[in-house]
């Protein structure tokens, strides 16, 4: 596996299909299951690199970013068990120059749900994910649907933006008991960890509600305790993102919830009713 911390190492050639799965490191289960989706798209002669970076400009909260973990020798391992090709870990003045003046926005997908709650968050996932195109020039991206609104968001600005780059979505990975994987996770105290499976139970039940009003009710009758807070909780179409009126199409049952000063996500589809 070649490591690289300079932007400047990405310029070698590599074999292709080059396959991308761009992460900000603490990998779980999950990552490695994009980073297996990932080695069956390139094939065995093909490259498959991760990008480990803690991308600060899409950090709303400074102590969160203070507070993300990053064991980069675990990661690399991982990497290394999995048979990663290429591992890109630049530090934060290797990816943005002082002065810079240049900001790739999205203003439609991106104002509702996670947008509406951390300002400029999409702003700075927008921007890092078009460096790393412009970087790797893959031929294919792999990304998780847990983060269901920056899935459709980056498949939003590939098509906008003529970016040729396919994007190969993976379904959310789960603990035995249900919670999303995530990096977070590990901050949980245990009674937060013990509480935090009721979301998935939420939303998986409540997606079987009858109108829209009838499911949201039940969602947030499932997903409120005494140990969280809810920050949002919305049913949106699948497509647009934009609040359902109605479940005549495809719609999306999405929630943002803190346990302390951890923000978890997670989210359920809801079929059309005809």
């Amino acid at each position: 596996m070649r490591v690289v911390t300079d932007p400047a190492g990405l310029r070698q050639p590599v074999a292709r299909p080059l396959v991308l799965v761009p992460t900000m490191g603490a990998l779980h289960e999950g990552h490695l299951a994009l980073i297996r989706r990932a080695r069956e798209a390139a094939g065995p002669e093909g490259t498959v690199a991760v990008s480990i970076f803690v991308n600060p400009i899409q950090f709303d909260r400074a102590g969160d970013l203070a507070a993300y973990p990053q064991p980069l020798d675990d990661d690399l391992a991982k990497c290394r068990a999995e048979g990663i090709d290429l591992a890109f870990t630049p530090e934060p003045d290797a990816m943005y120059f002082p002065d810079r003046s240049v900001t790739v926005l999205e203003n439609s997908l991106s104002k509702p749900l996670c947008g509406a709650t951390r300002p400029g968050h999409f702003d700075g996932v927008c921007t890092v994910v078009l460096k790393l195109f412009n970087l790797f020039q893959p031929d294919i991206a792999v990304f998780g649907e847990k983060d269901y609104q920056q899935l459709a968001i980056i498949r939003r600005m590939v098509r906008d933006l003529d970016v040729p780059v396919e994007i190969l979505a993976h379904p959310t990975l789960r603990e035995p008991d249900g919670l999303a994987m995530s990096s977070r996770n590990v901050r949980l105290t245990p009674e937060q960890r013990a509480d935090a499976p009721r979301l998935h139970r939420a939303l998986s039940d409540a997606a079987a509600g009858d109108t829209r009003d009838d499911i949201l009710e039940r969602a947030r009758d499932a997903i409120e305790s005494p140990l969280n807070r809810l920050d949002y909780l919305e049913l949106v179409d699948a497509e647009t993102l934009q609040p359902a009126t109605d479940l005549k199409r495809p719609t999306v049952l999405a929630t943002a919830v803190f346990y302390g000063d951890v923000r978890l996500i997670d989210n359920q589809p809801v079929p059309a009713v005809s």
